[in-house]
Order: structure tokens, then C-alpha cells, then sequence
């Protein structure tokens, strides 16, 4: 690349930073290329140089964010409502957008989950909830998984149970049974909880 060109690409660089820092979402594309004197088709190549080189990244519609170095954050989206009770549908419309810090959550991809219900008050998670999920289709035996059961979903612990070819999903309220089935599809693994303090 020439001097001229990596010029421009530290500009569209610092200029999505910058932008993203005060704004709290990312510049259009025509707002790039306003910025370093660009057209929008050159801004689109300097941003997609930018994306292969893994210093920016993108989840969504004006959610190119830094991907390194400090303030670097994703955009997580929340994708509506999980049950903390009996399974129930939860449905993948995003609601919003929500910046994290990477420091924060670490690498890999997250959607977050509004909890209902009080099946796993024993870890802190309460009805009204934020969950933050990893997307993943697998878990380890005792981890808080997001389990999909027929079109259903549910937060529970996730024990299989080889002997017996079934899963029990595990509810931490005394006051409630293990759910028994056959099998389930794992969406992701609970990693952090987002809530008011009272």
C-alpha cells in the first residue's frame, strides 16, 4: 500500500474511533468519506481494509467498532426474551444494540437475553435480567446454558445424561423440578449477568 494510501487508512481509522468514542455508534460510510476527503466507494475499500485487518468490526447496521487497543468494544444485540422457568420461545428480534468492552466479555460472539421468571434466582439471575450468551452449540456438564427444546427456549443448567439418553436441564429454585428431555439444542453458554441494583 503507498504512503498516500496508509495515510488515508490511519485517517478512516482514527476518524471511526473518534466517532464511535463520542457518539456511542459507528460514521456511515458517506460520513467516512466526508471526513478524509474520499468518495463513498473509496471509503467502503478503506473500511473493508480495516475489517481484514482485524482493527475494526462489525455486528450489525452503524456498528463498526474498534476491535484492539483501548476503548475497544463490540456491539451486542439483544435478541428479546428467555425463560427462567418453563421453556418458552425466545424470540430473535433484535430489540437494540448494546456497546460492551471487549475487556469486558472477551473474544468470541454474545447476544444478551432479557430474563422471565424466577428459575434461576440461585445465581443471581432474576426475572427482568440481562443474560449475556456466547453463541455456541455446545456446553460442559454443569454450565448455564441457552436451551432450544422443540422451538421453546429455556436458561437452565445443562446435565446429559449418556446412560439414560436424555438431558436434565437443571433450575436453581429449590421450588422447581429438573426438566427431563429426550434432547436440546445448545444456542450459547450464560457468561455474565447485566441488572439493576435496588
Amino acid at each position: 500500500m503507498r504512503s498516500k494510501d496508509q495515510n488515508v487508512l490511519k485517517a478512516v481509522e482514527r476518524f471511526v474511533c473518534e466517532f464511535t468514542d463520542q457518539r456511542g455508534y459507528s460514521p456511515s460510510l458517506q460520513e467516512i468519506a466526508d471526513s478524509v476527503g474520499v468518495s463513498k466507494t473509496t471509503a467502503y475499500r478503506y473500511v473493508g481494509r480495516l475489517r481484514q485487518d482485524g482493527v475494526v468490526g462489525s455486528s450489525g447496521y452503524r456498528s463498526l467498532v474498534p476491535t484492539r487497543g483501548k476503548g475497544a468494544s463490540v456491539m451486542v444485540p439483544i435478541l428479546g426474551r428467555v425463560a427462567c422457568g418453563l421453556p418458552r420461545y425466545a424470540e430473535e428480534n433484535i430489540e437494540e444494540y448494546v456497546r460492551m468492552p471487549e475487556a469486558l466479555i472477551g473474544s468470541g460472539e454474545f447476544f444478551l437475553l432479557r430474563a422471565v421468571g424466577d428459575s434461576m434466582v440461585g445465581v443471581g439471575i432474576a426475572d427482568g435480567d440481562l443474560v449475556l450468551v456466547k453463541r455456541q452449540n455446545t456446553a460442559e456438564k454443569g454450565q448455564i446454558v441457552v436451551a432450544l427444546v422443540g422451538e421453546e427456549a429455556t436458561l437452565k443448567r445443562f446435565y446429559p445424561e449418556a446412560g439414560k439418553k436424555c438431558v436434565r436441564l437443571h433450575p436453581e429454585n429449590p421450588a422447581m423440578k429438573d426438566i427431563i428431555v429426550p434432547g436440546c439444542e445448545i444456542q450459547g453458554v450464560a457468561v455474565k449477568v447485566i441488572k439493576d441494583l435496588a
